[in-house]
């Protein structure tokens, strides 16, 4: 079988390879026993320029539509990632803000639980009267 390089075609990692068996419940009780090799962008574009009929071309136009969805989500997916890491953060030093006030408040207990009464100083009055 003739290699195609990096670029163009690759093999799956055996947790991406489960990934996609998880996420179109394919059967992973027969078929592969190697991992499969897929196309990339570039491999598919080539793959599919060689073909010359109107269904390769339209094959073709399909699946860079596709790709450039998928980079888009990746993209967004980003973004929405970083934006979900900022708050992340944020909460993390109210976290750490909320432990030390309820730290204090806790202290400032367990002083008024621990106190001794205090002698009272002045004038005493009798109590016999």
């Amino acid at each position: 079988m003739k290699r195609f390089p990096e670029d163009f075609m690759f093999q799956l990692k055996e947790s991406e390879f489960k990934s996609l068996i998880s996420q179109f419940a394919i059967s992973n009780r027969g078929g592969t026993r190697k991992l499969p090799f897929v196309f990339t962008e570039q491999g598919v574009a080539m793959l599919l320029g060689i073909l010359n009929s109107d269904r390769a071309i339209a094959v073709n136009i399909q699946i860079m539509r596709i790709f450039t969805r998928v980079r888009q989500m990746l993209t967004d997916n980003t973004e929405l990632r970083l934006d979900i890491e900022k708050i992340k953060k944020k909460l993390d030093n109210q976290d750490k803000n909320m432990e030390i006030v309820f730290r204090y408040l806790d202290e400032l207990l367990e002083k008024k639980e621990n106190t001794v009464p205090r002698t009272k100083i002045g004038y005493k009055m009798p109590k016999n009267k």
